[in-house]
């Protein structure tokens, strides 16, 4: 049962880990689009 629950735990970890490393590469993107685009002066 705990080996269960630790690899679950691992399992939990690990795809955190790379959401918040997505997250991190979008929200960079976006920065940087936001930053080279020119403003829209209508």
């Amino acid at each position: 049962m705990f080996k269960k629950l630790l690899i679950l735990a691992g399992v939990v970890g690990v795809g955190v880990v790379v959401f918040n490393k997505i997250k991190a590469s979008n929200d960079e993107r976006a920065l940087w689009h936001e930053a080279t685009t020119s403003p829209d002066l209508r």
